[in-house]
């Protein structure tokens, strides 16, 4: 029997009846307002530069800087250029925004477990902790921290001295540093270590879907953390020292500095972004149906397991997304760094647009560098959120 052929499809008529032909023209139209809007505002920019005889573009980064900054990760001097500068005002920006990430995530976690403490005190206390830290504003928190450190700390020689090589005065915070070759190959070792970690954690989660037995992860991760980089040490030949901080003049020589600046900006943003941290925890933790708690209690797990492996899994689901917009606030709060004198993004850029007047170029690089960096931590929060999330049969 021979099948019959479809209908063809009646031709789509221009007409202005038709929804979906007003609906394109209406996206044209949007679109060219805001291309003309666009276009006006960066021709009449162009034009007033150009009245003024003030130069446009981006060679200016090649220029030599000629100051200097007082913090960097990588070596710098005054003759390096306007690019090298910028750069190091970058990598002063994600240490202080990857460090206090890691840190108000570790302590905000604490927090939030704390509130739902049985303890009343305990509970108590850290809701006290949130409410004050919440409503009093960043700024004048890192302007707190900073008079702490620099005004009330004593100087060099009457430095605190709580733990052997480790000193506290207004000059900043001085820790014992590790020296030599060897410490290239302990870094080596505990890369290859996290690594393992991640494939050993991979296998035991199959291991026990499958079996349902329970691979002994934890002390495992303590094993490898501790072995590999003493293995990579002694590979390398195990040329690596200690060198703590000594008193010599008016200031202390080797070891680790943390300049005020530094400390004060990142007890700051890490104690201000805890306390919403505190709350976010708190919630998905809360979110958990109280049913899971009795299944996981008439298993006889311990409170801490029963939290670590049934309770917080869960509630991750619901942690992730607030999360990750506390971890995007932390990174911007960074730019009021300025303030209190760290050399990160901002604070380097005012210096170069001040001494170049390149003002428009000197906004878009820093716009540029933060949305960099939010968008990154957004793909990788929300790859995160699709990993854990709950997938529908």
């Amino acid at each position: 029997m021979a099948t019959k052929a479809p209908a063809p499809r009646p031709k789509r008529r221009l007409s202005w009846n038709d929804p979906g032909i007003r609906a394109l023209i209406y996206q044209v139209l949007v679109v060219g307002i805001v291309g003309a809007i666009i276009w006006y505002l960066v021709s009449n920019t162009l034009h007033n530069l150009a009245v003024r005889n003030i130069a446009t573009g981006f060679g200016f980064l090649h220029r030599e800087a000629g100051f200097a900054i007082g913090e960097t990760m990588v070596d710098y001097t005054p003759a390096d250029t306007y690019g090298r500068a910028i750069w190091v005002g970058i990598l002063n920006t994600l240490r202080v925004s990857v460090i206090g990430i890691v840190l108000a995530t570790i302590f905000g976690t604490i927090l939030g477990v704390a509130r739902l403490s049985s303890n009343w005190l305990v509970s108590r206390m850290a809701g006290i902790y949130v409410e004050v830290m919440r409503n009093i504003p960043l700024l004048l928190q890192l302007f707190f921290w900073y008079a702490i450190i620099t005004e009330i700390m004593p100087g060099p020689r009457q430095a605190l001295h709580p733990i052997q090589g480790i000193f506290i005065s207004n000059r900043g915070l001085k820790l014992p540093a590790l020296v030599g070759d060897g410490l290239d190959w302990m870094l080596a070792g505990l890369g290859i270590a996290i690594v393992a970690i991640l494939a050993i954690a991979h296998w035991a989660r199959r291991r026990q879907e499958a079996t349902g037995r329970i691979f002994p992860l934890g002390r495992t991760a303590v094993l490898l953390i501790v072995a590999l980089p003493v293995l990579a040490w002694l590979l390398g030949g195990a040329q690596l020292k200690i060198e703590y901080p000594e008193l010599k003049g008016f200031n202390f020589q080797g070891g680790i500095t943390l300049s005020p600046e530094f400390a004060a900006l990142l007890a700051g943003l890490v104690l201000y972004t805890s306390a919403f941290i505190c709350e976010v925890v708190r919630s998905g933790i809360q979110a958990v149906s109280k049913g899971q708690w009795e299944a996981a209690g008439s298993l006889g797990l311990p409170r801490g397991r029963m939290l670590r492996l049934v309770i917080l899994p869960q509630a991750l689901r619901v942690i992730v997304p607030p999360m990750t917009s506390q971890y995007l606030n932390l990174t911007k709060n960074s730019s009021l760094a300025v303030a209190i004198g760290y050399p990160d993004i901002v604070s380097v850029v005012n210096t170069t647009l001040n001494q170049t007047g390149q003002a428009i170029e000197g906004i878009l690089i820093i716009m540029a560098a933060y949305l960099t960096v939010s968008l990154s931590i957004s793909i990788f929060m929300n790859w995160y959120n699709k990993r854990i999330a709950l997938v529908e049969r």
